[in-house]
């Protein structure tokens, strides 16, 4: 009698897994990502290297605009023809040659590499050697019909924000502390000389490591605004107006920790959460997603880090402190009225 089945990831994780957790000397994997989104979308099956370096030379092109570093190495061919061309310097068709030839050397065989290891179920065949090309899988395909699908533009670039500004920074990753506008809902940095840069929507930056759903009744979401269906609000997990109660050294209410994406009836419907205190299951949840957010990479990993602790039973110990403090001043809990 088997006593445990292999658990297998459904498509949705295995491409968030590759966006937020694979490893990046560059930014080509978010741009290759972004033009692989836009095949599926046009239903294309095979394209050629010469078609795919235009959209995937654009994206490059406009990211070097907001942040001239997209990479650690010191210099890329690649990277000094796109500057070229933003420059003027040369011509659309030497840009997609120089893509063509130069773009692809690495971001191709990586692209499926995660953990020190490939994912089995591939969104693309690599058939350069035979046909100068690669082949759209129907594992993209699939993706396309389902939910999640609308979200995916929006992580790839919030995700190729976050790692280009921290670059762009060039600070000690330990210094590094993403900040959160609660009006704006921007999540923004600060560079060496205090200077705000604001990085990338709140929402799109955590959408991803939630799986697309929300936090407290799991009901799925989307980050397009015209679909008020499965729209969402960006929730503090302890209430904002604790921020003006508790009198906490090292507390930052408004640090990305404590922020969730959540449906707008558990939010604010009714039986809403509104300024109470979830249960104590939901807190360990929220731990839970604390972990798997600090196991990317920077200014998220490490802020969560500098804002709860460096190691998880520091963190979970402050989560147990905050909890403590919270339910003093507002003595009951709340869980999901759809659950």
């Amino acid at each position: 009698m088997k006593m445990f089945a292999a658990s297998i990831p459904s498509k949705e994780i295995l491409w968030r897994s590759i966006i937020l957790f694979g490893k990046n000397v560059a930014t080509y994997k978010f741009a290759l990502g972004k033009s692989l989104l836009d095949l599926a979308e046009n239903e294309i099956g095979f394209i050629g290297l010469s078609d795919l370096a235009v959209p995937f030379s654009k994206h490059i092109c406009d990211h070097l605009l907001l942040a001239d570093k997209q990479g650690t190495s010191q210099n890329s061919r690649f990277l000094n023809a796109c500057r070229d061309y933003n420059a003027g310097r040369i011509s659309k068709d030497e840009l997609i040659s120089t893509t063509t030839s130069l773009g692809f050397n690495n971001v191709i065989d990586a692209f499926h590499r995660v953990g020190g290891g490939d994912i089995q179920n591939r969104f693309f065949i690599d058939e350069r050697k035979s046909r100068k090309g690669i082949t759209i899988t129907d594992d993209l395909f699939e993706l396309k019909n389902k939910i999640q699908f609308s979200n995916f533009p929006f992580e790839v670039e919030a995700r190729w924000r976050l790692v280009e500004t921290a670059w762009s920074l060039n600070i000690n990753p330990n210094l590094l502390e993403a900040k959160h506008d609660k009006d704006n809902r921007i999540i923004f940095l600060e560079g060496k000389d205090s200077r705000r840069i604001d990085v990338t929507s709140s929402r799109d930056s955590l959408n991803g490591y939630q799986e697309g759903k929300c936090f407290y009744c799991s009901r799925e979401m989307t980050l397009k605004n015209s679909d008020p269906e499965h729209s969402h609000d960006v929730d503090h997990f302890f209430p904002f107006v604790l921020k003006y109660i508790l009198k906490h050294p090292n507390l930052n209410i408004d640090g990305v920790w404590n922020l969730v994406l959540c449906c707008r009836n558990c939010n604010r419907g009714t039986g809403g959460k509104f300024d109470r205190i979830p249960e104590i299951h939901l807190l360990e949840k929220l731990q839970r997603r604390n972990e798997y957010l600090i196991q990317s990479h920077h200014p998220l990993r490490e802020t969560i880090i500098n804002q709860t602790g460096n190691s998880e039973e520091l963190r979970i110990n402050f989560l147990k402190e905050v909890d403590k403090f919270a339910i003093s001043c507002r003595p009951f809990r709340w869980r999901p009225p759809h659950v």
